[in-house]
C-alpha cells in the first residue's frame, strides 16, 4: 500500500503503534509463515545499477506474545528488522523514483545512526533524537534500555564495495559499545488489563 501511516502514542498502554497496519492472530508456526509470506509479496523492491532487486524500503515484523498465568498477564513483543543497505549514489546511478527512495533510505539510516551514538554515549541524560525518523521513532520502545537487541551486519566480498563494508564494520562497532542495561519483565495484573481495556472501549466511543 502506499498509503502515509503515521506513528502515534497509546496513554492507555503506554506504547507506540502504527493506525491502519494489520493486526492478525496466529495460533501456530504456519500461521507465521503464510503473514510472512503476504508481507514479502508487498515488499518493494526495484533495480538499479548495484542490484536487480533492490529493497526500497525497512521491513519491520512485530510479534505480540501474551501469556496469562493465575492472575497476572505476561506481555512480549520481538521486533524482526531488516533494514534496507544504504546506497551511494555515483554507484547506483539512481535516477526518479528510485533516487528518491535511496535519499530516504539513506536519511533514516543516519538518524539510526545518531541514535545509537547518543545511546552509546557516556552522558546518560545525553538527548537520544528518537524523533528525527519514523523508523528510529517505531523502534524507540526496543532501544530504550528496557529490552535486548542483536544486530547482524552484512558486508560485501566484493572489492569495488570496499567503502561501504568499512562503514558497515564501524556500525558494528558503534552497536556493540552500547549498553542497553537488563531488560525488564512487562508483567500487569488482570485486574488492570481489564481497566485499560474499557479505557480503550470508552475513548473508541467518544472518537
Amino acid at each position: 500500500s502506499k498509503k502515509k501511516l503515521d506513528i502515534r502514542f497509546d496513554q492507555t498502554n503506554q506504547e507506540l503503534y502504527v493506525p491502519g497496519l494489520t493486526e492478525v492472530s496466529v495460533k501456530c508456526m504456519n500461521d507465521v509463515k503464510e503473514q510472512m509470506k503476504i508481507g514479502r509479496n508487498n515488499r518493494t523492491v526495484g533495480a538499479h545499477n548495484i542490484n536487480e532487486h533492490s529493497s526500497r524500503s525497512h521491513l519491520v515484523v512485530t510479534v505480540t506474545v501474551v501469556n496469562k498465568h493465575k492472575d497476572k498477564v505476561h506481555r512480549g513483543k520481538l521486533n524482526l528488522i531488516d533494514l534496507a543497505g544504504s546506497e551511494r549514489i555515483n554507484k547506483t546511478e539512481a535516477t526518479g523514483e528510485r533516487l528518491t527512495e535511496a535519499k530516504s533510505i539513506n536519511k533514516s539510516l543516519s538518524a539510526l545512526g545518531n541514535v545509537i551514538q547518543a545511546l552509546g554515549s557516556k552522558d546518560k541524560k545525553k538527548h537520544v533524537p528518537f524523533r528525527d525518523s519514523k523508523l528510529t521513532y517505531l523502534l524507540q520502545d526496543c532501544l530504550n534500555g528496557s529490552s535486548k537487541v542483536m544486530m547482524f551486519v552484512n558486508i560485501s566480498p566484493v572489492e569495488f564495495n570496499f567503502q561501504e563494508s568499512m562503514c558497515s564494520i564501524k556500525f558494528a562497532q558503534r552497536c556493540a559499545a552500547v549498553n542497553l542495561g537488563q531488560a525488564k519483565k512487562n508483567t500487569e495484573s488482570e485486574q488492570i488489563v481489564t481497566l485499560k481495556q474499557t479505557i480503550e472501549n470508552l475513548r473508541s466511543k467518544l472518537n
